[in-house]
């Protein structure tokens, strides 16, 4: 049986626990298959050699920056499209949709300019070692020149999930996922007639995937959605609408490409003390999107829910939602732990890794993983401040999270006590982040929550 189109209006009405569950489960599980893509397609490139898997641990600052361009301009797209339809207002949700595919289209011309004149500059910058050099700027530079595939998949999800369709979503993104994992192997190696490209296969594999992901997106919008159209039609840019996204999508973009600087910055920490060091950071960031995907996942179904109920204000459903969502990201992340700090050996080889490599990853999962405990309830009440319109909020705690905190502590620790204490900046950050959290979603209650009445 097909599924059914569904309407925004539903997130008004429905038992909040069953909505949530009900609009985070298709996300959760896209997510996981995108996690499940990301560890796979390391697994694969490890094969070719370790130099191969530092210099793809290498370019994720880069990738982590694109993501986070995407998914920061749709965020704010989202909240004001989801805001708008809460309060009645289609046509403004249609301008919010225009807008952001616009915004995002700019931002795809950046990137494609660095893929083609950006990337030795960029590798240059972290290492002397030629081989990594050249392998990162053969995948990378594919990965930027086509990143419009990427970024308009991003925004075309998100309306999808603005509008209550996340099925779709699911179908689409898990995929480009598994077209993904399919194609990785064969472009790689040489496979059912293909010639063996090497970390070359692996980038046109991504992007393959990445367009596929796209037009599915595109088409579940024109065939399934009926509150918002992606067919621009006398489209103008409008100011004050683009503002308006801008509003939240800058912070959201600058709170998630902190991340980016933080493994810039990272990696030149941890290459003072050995590629493997700068090795086993990327394989712990492939390895924790396993547990964090779903995390994100449910968020995505969380924020058009509670940016509607704002909009048509209704206090009890914006709090039972947070509710059931930080009971789940706590669960969660508690189960993370504990694979990490059982299991550190057994991931490891999934990536290759013997000797001093598996010595220092075996190690680094198990601490790292303590961070989790509190990471869970960070970022539903960060992505609560974005719904909410206060964008500002989550960038100041990011900011302090994964640049204020995490990188003097890890210098220092690591100065004092080795590399291996670097790792206990991880948990640090994220503690100190819980308390500021607290602190200023007290404030974001009594100012926006509480005056909307019950």
């Amino acid at each position: 049986m097909k599924p059914k189109v569904i309407s925004a209006d539903r997130m008004g009405t429905e038992p909040t626990g069953k909505l949530l569950f009900s609009m985070s489960a298709p996300l959760c599980i896209s997510m996981l298959v995108q996690a499940l893509y990301n560890i796979v397609d390391s697994i694969f490139v490890s094969r070719i050699d370790e130099q191969a898997l530092a210099a793809t641990s290498l370019a994720f600052p880069v990738q982590s920056l694109m993501i986070s361009f995407a998914v920061g301009i749709a965020v704010g797209m989202a909240a004001l499209l989801s805001r708008s339809l809460g309060e009645g207002n289609r046509q403004r949700a249609q301008d919010a949709c225009y807008n952001g595919i616009f915004i995002e289209l700019c931002g795809a011309v950046v990137f494609f300019l660095f893929g083609l004149f950006g990337t030795k500059w960029f590798f240059s910058t972290q290492t002397s070692n030629p081989v990594i050099i050249e392998y990162g700027m053969t995948y990378l530079s594919i990965v930027c020149t086509f990143s419009v595939g990427f970024i308009l998949e991003v925004i075309f999800e998100r309306v999808l999930q603005a509008t209550g369709n996340t099925i779709y979503n699911m179908i689409g993104q898990c995929c480009g996922a598994i077209f993904n994992c399919i194609f990785d192997p064969i472009l790689i190696f040489g496979l059912c007639g293909f010639p063996a490209m090497g970390i070359k296969g692996a980038a046109i594999a991504t992007v393959a995937g990445q367009f596929f992901a796209m037009i599915m997106a595109v088409i579940f919008n024109i065939t399934k959605n009926r509150d918002v159209s992606v067919i621009w039609k006398k489209f103008r840019p409008q100011g004050t609408v683009i503002k308006q996204v801008l509003s939240v999508g800058v912070p959201s973009f600058f709170m998630q490409a902190i991340t980016s600087v933080t493994t810039y910055l990272m990696n030149s920490i941890l290459i003072a003390y050995s590629e493997a060091a700068v090795t086993v950071y990327g394989i712990y960031f492939k390895l924790q999107s396993f547990i964090f995907m779903p995390i994100f996942g449910m968020n995505n179904g969380m924020v058009p829910i509670i940016a509607y109920n704002y909009g048509a204000r209704k206090k009890d459903r914006i709090t039972s939602t947070m509710k059931y969502a930080v009971i789940a990201a706590t669960a969660i992340m508690a189960f993370g732990t504990l694979l990490f700090n059982l299991f550190p050996g057994w991931f490891m080889r999934l990536f290759n890794a013997e000797g001093e490599l598996l010595e220092l990853g075996s190690v680094a999962l198990a601490i790292i993983s303590y961070h989790f405990i509190f990471a869970g309830f960070n970022i539903v009440i960060l992505s609560t401040y974005q719904a909410l319109g206060n964008g500002v909020y989550a960038l100041i705690v990011s900011i302090l999270r994964q640049l204020v905190i995490i990188l003097p502590a890890a210098f220092i620790l690591g100065k004092l006590f080795g590399v291996n204490a670097t790792w206990w900046a991880f948990p640090i950050a994220e503690a100190i982040s819980t308390i500021v959290n607290i602190f200023l979603f007290r404030k974001i209650y009594n100012d926006k929550i509480v005056p909307l009445g019950s």
